[in-house]
């Protein structure tokens, strides 16, 4: 592993440069098993618990709001995608030709055809950088704003994803039998909701959505002893058990309380099995996104925020990643270069689809997708000898090419939000190592996201474990190109 040099963090993104025209915790998976210490009602108590703890920023409804965050664990390749250095010397640029994309001016590698030719629905963003060169740490820095630089275990402060389904909780009654938050297949192996508890969870579904048998257990369910062996699992107040009518035709729903009604509603709410059931897409566009987990996946997230969640991370990892199941490519992991090749159609097609099917759908003005890791890739190509055979990875023994972390620069795309499209923002230096133009922080980074979600980063505390009021960021500023 790498220990490249950090840059301080208090610097932030700021002022327009830009180019181009116009200038709850799992129970998804196992049912409600999870839930042995507190009800699924409980959580909604808790939820609802304390006073809404801030306005909206502009006046936008952050009620229709929604953002979707593709996740590239393990750190992309910058230069290998979206930052291209053809001309940075066979130690640095990699084997892949760059190729025009529908911006004038900006070009991609060649692993990228599908989102070269629809560049004008969104923006690169390539003066990212953080200041943790580790997963965890690296993972907490983009998406909580910890400036801490060490691996921790567990989070010291709440992603963005947790505290946003904690400020809608506050907003009152949620008529929408949808969770807020989503995960499918979602990044918590370094991040979560920290002090704010397991309530702000994501509701998680877990599996590859492309396999003929993948389900999403106990969502719409009618059958009313089905309903009844929930009703047990969750603590609910009523004697579930020995029910035996429907809800819907005898009104027993009016018995129970206020969350015990919010709990069942979305657990026997036919619009949430409907929102879950991708069979409900025709074949030609299930095929459109790719029929594979990744493409899949990012189906089922766009039928979820069109269905009403706010709040939808997925996690690109897994077999169509190689041999480690991410985007870590060290040579002891991956050769990287078959590795990039290795799953740049699956991600190509299924981030394409995507980003297409929310302009085609009228949604780009309240979704807002954001694809990133949290980190890049070492612009300088190392050897090691690999660790295993696999995809992507040659025998044991065999010295290949790999990249190690580079928090000091990398890349991410933005679509919808209203922003304006069709433009990159920022610049790294010849070989792709640092940043010389606009360089933007995890400040800025989860600002913007805060700011398209209605809430203003600068003026929101919340109370951590000891009761000390804490902002939700306390650094950068919403990058300009990326307000709608």
């Amino acid at each position: 592993m790498s220990n490249p040099k950090t840059q301080p963090s208090e610097m932030h993104c700021s002022g327009p440069r830009n180019f181009g025209p116009g200038s709850r915790r799992s129970f998804m998976r196992l049912g409600l098993a999870g839930f042995a210490s507190m009800s699924l009602p409980g959580i909604m108590r808790l939820q609802a618990a304390s006073p809404l703890p801030t306005q909206t920023a502009d006046g936008k409804d952050r009620k229709k709001t929604a953002v979707i965050m593709v996740w590239q664990p393990g750190g992309n390749s910058h230069i290998d995608t979206y930052d291209p250095k053809p001309l940075s010397g066979s130690e640095y640029r990699g084997p892949f030709n760059t190729i025009p994309t529908k911006v004038p001016g900006m070009r991609f590698t060649e692993l990228l055809p599908r989102q070269a030719a629809i560049a004008d629905k969104f923006t690169v963003l390539r003066s990212m950088y953080q200041g943790a060169g580790g997963h965890p740490a690296g993972s907490m820095q983009l998406l909580s704003g910890d400036s801490d630089t060490r691996d921790k275990p567990k989070p010291r402060l709440p992603d963005w994803m947790s505290v946003a389904n904690y400020l809608r909780s506050k907003e009152g009654p949620r008529t929408n039998p949808l969770p807020t938050y989503v995960g499918v297949n979602p990044p918590l192996q370094y991040n979560g909701p920290a002090y704010l508890g397991d309530a702000y969870s994501p509701f998680s579904v877990t599996g590859d959505p492309n396999s003929p048998n993948f389900v999403v257990p106990n969502i719409g369910l009618t059958d009313a002893n089905q309903v009844a062996r929930l009703g047990r699992r969750t603590t609910l107040r009523q004697q579930l058990d020995t029910l035996e009518r429907s809800f819907d035709h005898f009104g027993e729903m009016g018995a129970l309380d206020e969350f015990e009604t919010q709990a069942m509603t979305l657990l026997t709410n036919p619009k949430t099995k409907d929102a879950f059931d991708l069979t409900q897409e025709d074949d030609r566009t299930r095929d459109r996104y790719g029929r594979n987990a990744w493409g899949q996946q990012l189906l089922l997230a766009r039928r979820l925020v069109e269905a009403g969640v706010e709040v939808l991370t997925s996690s690109l990892r897994g077999p169509l990643c190689g041999r480690v199941n991410n985007w870590d490519d060290h040579a002891v992991n991956h050769h990287i270069f078959d590795a990039l090749r290795f799953r740049a159609d699956a991600y190509d097609q299924a981030v394409t689809a995507l980003i297409e099917d929310i302009y085609e759908r009228g949604l780009d003005e309240r979704v807002m997708v954001v694809v990133t890791g949290e980190f890049g890739r070492t612009p300088k190509i190392s050897h090691q000898p690999s660790t295993g055979a696999g995809n992507a990875s040659a025998p044991s023994g065999t010295k290949q090419p790999g990249r190690d972390h580079w928090p000091r620069a990398f890349s991410n795309i933005w679509a919808g939000g209203g922003i304006e499209t069709g433009r990159f923002i920022g610049a790294t230096d010849k070989r792709g190592e640092d940043v010389v133009e606009r360089r933007c922080g995890p400040g800025d980074f989860l600002a913007t996201i805060y700011h398209h979600l209605g809430i203003d980063s600068k003026s929101v505390f919340i109370e951590d474990f000891n009761g000390r009021p804490t902002p939700i960021v306390d650094h950068g500023a919403p990058i300009p190109e990326l307000i709608g």
